[in-house]
């Protein structure tokens, strides 16, 4: 029998109604067979998610080595989802040992963990499923990356002849042996590990929503739902912000061409979005598949004669702010001139002045000048390679709403050009790009 992998978010774990149905989802396929879960997410909008609950006992326990306060609203939430779910199961055992445990640990990644461990817990005891610890199967190598084939091999392992079990997202071990954490949105990774370890036919990724999105539905009213889009497409519509699925979930899948279907927890029904293979992708005819974008990102622009002569500039450059340890987005260039595309937030603590002190030095520049506040938007398909016209139509729509472009950056595999405008004309630059191509 094919197997599938199922990821539950934060919103499908909020409460035990929710879990309910959650439960129903799985056992109405045979082939869900393992489950990975998130924390509990909110259950109304100003509720707090469990996790950011426990990172309030991280800074209490460093602050002063007491969480039972901090820890309070987390055992209610925990207590309160049992209770909901009539489970027989003493959770109040299992809470005491966590309080004490992230006392003990006084770790951040340890402490954010515990929201995953201890719904994994309980879900497993709601589907009589087989609880197995992240930290057990789940390794990172010394340079803090995923170490996947030791993964891959031990979840493999812990697997055998079991007919159904659950994983806590989020975390693993690291090369030191304790509990680390992925970036937040890392339970979306854990299904994709788990998903390539046993070669599954399906990785679904339920949350609240039916699918992607064309456009960010905060900027376009009832934007158009993407029905197929290829890895590549999803590697860069999630990279500039379309966070439906954390961008680096799509690794572990894509060495093994194992599909992912987006699953709406709320309206199962949904056909969602199928995420695919570019050898099992075929284009829905459309020219553009999606447009996302984010603000606040820092352009460093640098000129000087005959740069593109001088061997070695650009490694002078970027050994800079490896220095400083700050990566650089996007790196568009001219003959005599370049631009360093930044994230703002990588630049505060004064980074920014040692990065411009330490190029004058190494390269000795004619012109050295920063740009902030910059709005990068990407617009994605593989339909723009094939189709005349597209940058002179995306240009168009642009400037027919009179906004200044400020830089443009276009990849070699031709899915995607990237733009760079005045974070004031943001919202304006995504409506006008979306109407050119989808209305």
């Amino acid at each position: 029998m094919a197997v599938k992998v199922c990821k539950f978010g934060g919103t499908s774990m909020a409460d035990g109604n929710v879990i309910k149905n959650v439960k129903k989802i799985i056992e109405s396929d045979a082939e869900r067979k393992f489950i990975v879960v998130s924390a509990p997410g909110k259950r109304y909008s100003a509720d707090k998610k469990v996790t950011d609950l426990l990172l309030n006992c991280y800074a209490e326990v460093s602050a002063c080595g007491d969480i039972k306060a901090a820890f309070a609203p987390v055992r209610a939430r925990f207590v309160s989802l049992v209770k909901e779910l009539e489970l027989d199961f003493d959770i109040n055992s299992v809470l005491d040992e966590t309080e004490k445990a992230i006392a003990a640990e006084k770790s951040e990644d340890f402490t954010a963990s515990r929201g995953e461990y201890l719904n994994a817990r309980i879900v497993a005891k709601v589907l009589g499923a087989k609880f197995i610890d992240a930290k057990d199967v789940i390794f990172f190598d010394g340079n803090g990356a995923l170490d996947g084939e030791k993964s891959y091999k031990a979840v493999a392992e812990a697997l055998k002849g079991v007919e159904r079990a659950v994983f806590p997202g989020f975390y693993g071990t690291g090369a030191d042996g304790k509990v680390k954490t992925f970036s937040r949105g890392g339970s979306d990774i854990s299904g994709a590990i788990v998903a390539r370890a046993v070669k599954a036919s399906l990785y679904e990724n339920w949350t609240d929503v039916s699918g992607f999105l064309a456009c960010d539905p905060r900027l376009v009213d009832c934007p158009k739902r993407i029905k197929t889009i290829s890895y590549k497409e999803l590697r860069e519509l999630s990279y500039m912000g379309a966070n439906v699925l954390h961008a680096d979930s799509i690794f572990p899948v894509r060495s093994a061409n194992i599909p992912v279907k987006i699953k709406n927890t709320f309206r199962p029904e949904d056909d969602g979005t199928s995420i695919l293979p570019i050898s099992r992708y075929t284009p829905s005819g459309t020219v553009v598949t999606g447009v996302a974008g984010k603000k606040n990102f820092t352009v460093i622009f640098i000129e000087k004669s005959l740069m593109n002569s001088e061997v070695g500039f650009m490694g002078k450059v970027l050994a800079v702010l490896a220095k400083e340890g700050v990566s650089v987005e996007h790196v568009p260039s001219g003959i005599d001139t370049m631009s360093l595309v930044i994230e703002s937030c990588a630049l505060e603590g004064g980074k920014l002045d040692k990065i411009l002190a330490g190029i004058k030095s190494q390269v000795k520049p004619d012109v050295l000048r920063v740009i902030e506040n910059i709005a990068l938007i990407a617009t994605v398909g593989h339909g723009m390679s094939s189709s005349v016209g597209t940058s002179a139509r995306l240009f168009g729509a642009i400037a027919g709403a009179n906004i200044n472009v400020k830089m443009i950056d276009q990849g070699s595999s031709e899915i995607n050009i990237v733009v760079g405008v005045s974070n004031d004309d943001y919202e304006k630059c995504i409506k006008a790009i979306y109407k050119e191509f989808f209305n």
